[in-house]
């Protein structure tokens, strides 16, 4: 069983060792504990703790909750194990929360355009690309090109939901 629950300062050595990891794969990001530290604590992001049979097996971050737009940013999903459908199972989750709690009318996210299973799990779940930030990240010696998509909340409410 997959669950999110809201992260507290207790879980930010996990978040941090388990961004790292994934940032040296070059799949994500990577921001300082200060960073993380001061988004927990501000009212316009909240970090969920995903957890698959009691364990701590990944996180997310959701920045733009203040938004008047109601545009949620995906900024980071991370989960420890890929493949197995954790991740999926927190986005779904996620993408529940962000449309019904939160109200928001877009929920939207960037990935680099090298990361083809994080792609085709947001594909799946119904995010629509809308472009290309050509050559916008600067990591690991080189310039990276994200992808931008995003999911609207009428696209969320006309999919088919457990």
């Amino acid at each position: 069983m997959t669950a999110i629950r809201l992260a507290q300062p207790s879980d930010l050595p996990f978040i941090l060792t388990l961004e790292r990891s994934f940032a040296d794969l070059g799949l994500v990001s990577s921001e300082s504990a200060e960073v993380h530290a001061s988004r927990m604590a501000s009212t316009d992001a909240s970090y969920f703790v995903v957890e698959h049979e009691g364990q701590a097996a990944g996180y997310v971050l959701l920045c733009g909750l203040d938004s008047n737009n109601r545009s949620i940013e995906l900024k980071r999903i991370v989960v420890s194990t890929p493949g197995e459908g954790i991740g999926r199972e927190a986005l779904r989750q996620v993408m529940a929360r962000v449309f019904n709690r939160l109200t928001a009318h877009r929920l939207w996210l960037d990935v680099f355009d090298d990361n083809v299973r994080a792609r085709k799990t947001y594909k799946a779940l119904g995010f629509v690309e809308e472009g290309t930030l050509r050559e916008c990240v600067w990591q690991g010696g080189r310039f990276r090109s994200l992808v931008l998509m995003s999911m609207l909340e009428q696209e969320f409410r006309a999919m088919d939901h457990p």
